[in-house]
């Protein structure tokens, strides 16, 4: 009997976070994975390197392109006139996005797609520790690190994969949002707000895809809206019989002591999760995960020990009087929804919001005007963005001017330089007081727990 032939996979651009990850989880599972890119860095360098992936050289060669190969996988880093995807096509090779090749590997599961402007790698990260704490066996895709996961991406045998989706393009030959291309059987959509200006040039074709998303999910799937949220409740709205449809609310809550409790039948739950957001992410992901079969009583067990994905309200340092998180927040909902959470949970302590604007969105004149009021639960804030890295066009760039307009915060701080935000933050006095630094970047590669180290300790 002839052994099974190893499947042979070809990464074009494999030092990005998820592709990265997933020719780890392709090589786990036997597969032959090579891969190339014009540079990668930490934390994906290293860890490539450790599983025999990294490549030898920097740069894009014909010649990594093979006529054996069974797949050419296709990163969003790699442009439409990359040689090595002109030769693929050329030779009529099987080429996919990261989106694409994950539906084909999950042909046979279960596909649960959590989408949303926000809240979707946060509500992953829930369900994937519920089913592991219930000990159920699944496969993942997830935007983030997660404590007891060793990837973000797991593809075996598993009967159901839970799936992060993402509104994105799924590559530079495949504008298809990412979260259609995974083809689910339920979804979950947890909110909706304006993001990504540069793919959706109006509110209205943003939302579109979200529409097409729920309309998407086949005959006896299920569909999940959170219910607080406008614009997926009038997605909600266009009801179809042959599709169940749940609505989830805030989950009850009570924050004493600083200390956020779950109000349930049996009593209170302490979370280490807090704010509103958190509460709305918790209640998707239990009503999902009672969709799979997951009992109340399991998951308030399970969910109290619950610390959140990497860079979600993640503590960096704190003594009795300060604390400093770091979040991923970047888009305007999402710099909301955390300073609103900070001051609920530390009500008595001074809050210091500190924002990196760093996505393209946020960088454009046209956008950033719907960060208004967004750090009003502040009591004093500073943005940071680096005027370099801009890739605006000239009369689309933002300067300083326009970001003082568009916070219309008083007394608000902006740097432009990471050294004078740095000596800034040093120097500020921080007893009963608490830095909540927000950003989906690197604020220009500050050593950020240093800085935490220093400022807690300087409380001492």
């Amino acid at each position: 009997m002839k052994s099974k032939k190893k499947e042979k996979v070809h990464f074009i651009a494999i030092g990005g976070s998820v592709m990265h990850s997933l020719a780890i989880a392709l090589k786990m599972k036997g597969f032959e994975v090579t891969g190339s890119d014009d540079n990668v860095y930490d934390p994906s360098k290293q860890r490539l390197a450790e599983h025999g992936l990294l490549p030898k050289e920097y740069g894009w060669s014909e010649a990594h392109i093979t006529k054996d190969l069974d797949a050419v996988i296709l990163g969003m880093h790699a442009k439409e006139d990359n040689p090595e995807l002109h030769k693929a096509r050329k030779l009529g090779l099987p080429i996919y996005s990261f989106p694409q090749f994950i539906r084909k590997e999950s042909d046979d599961k279960q596909r649960i797609v959590v989408a949303g402007s926000h809240g979707k790698t946060t509500i992953t990260a829930m369900i994937m520790h519920v089913l592991n704490y219930a000990n159920r066996q699944f496969d993942y895709v997830v935007g983030a690190h997660l404590d007891g996961f060793n990837n973000i991406v797991k593809l075996s045998e598993a009967p159901i994969i839970i799936i992060e989706g993402d509104e994105y393009f799924s590559s530079a030959i495949d504008k298809t949002p990412k979260f259609l291309n995974y083809e689910h059987h339920i979804g979950l959509i947890s909110g909706i707000a304006w993001d990504h200006i540069n793919a959706y040039k109006t509110v209205d074709e943003y939302v579109k895809q979200f529409e097409i998303f729920a309309d998407a999910t086949p005959k006896g799937g299920t569909l999940i809206f959170c219910e607080e949220d406008d614009m997926a409740m009038v997605i909600a709205s266009n009801q179809r019989t042959d599709v169940v449809q749940i609505h989830y609310p805030l989950h009850p809550y009570v924050v004493k002591n600083e200390i956020t409790y779950l109000k349930t039948e049996a009593g209170r739950v302490p979370v280490k999760i807090f704010g509103k957001h958190n509460m709305l992410n918790l209640n998707g992901a239990r009503r999902l995960l009672n969709r799979i079969g997951i009992t109340d009583e399991i998951f308030y067990e399970a969910i109290s020990s619950f610390e959140g994905a990497s860079k979600r309200l993640q503590l960096l340092k704190e003594n009795k009087s300060t604390s400093v998180f770091l979040d991923f927040a970047h888009a305007p909902s999402k710099v909301e929804a955390t300073t609103s959470a900070f001051k609920e949970r530390f009500a008595k302590r001074k809050l210091v919001a500190c924002l990196e604007l760093h996505t393209f969105s946020s960088l454009n004149k046209d956008f950033i005007n719907n960060y208004q009021d967004t750090l009003r639960e502040a009591d004093e804030a500073c943005i940071y963005f680096n005027p370099q890295n801009n890739k605006q066009k000239s009369e689309s760039k933002i300067d300083i001017h326009d970001v003082e307009n568009a916070f219309s915060f008083h007394g608000l701080k902006i740097f432009t330089q990471v050294e004078a935000l740095e000596n800034y933050l040093l120097e500020k006095k921080w007893k009963d007081a608490n830095l909540l630094l927000m950003s989906s970047g690197h604020f220009g590669n500050m050593d950020l727990k240093t800085v935490a180290d220093k400022i807690v300790t300087s409380t001492n």
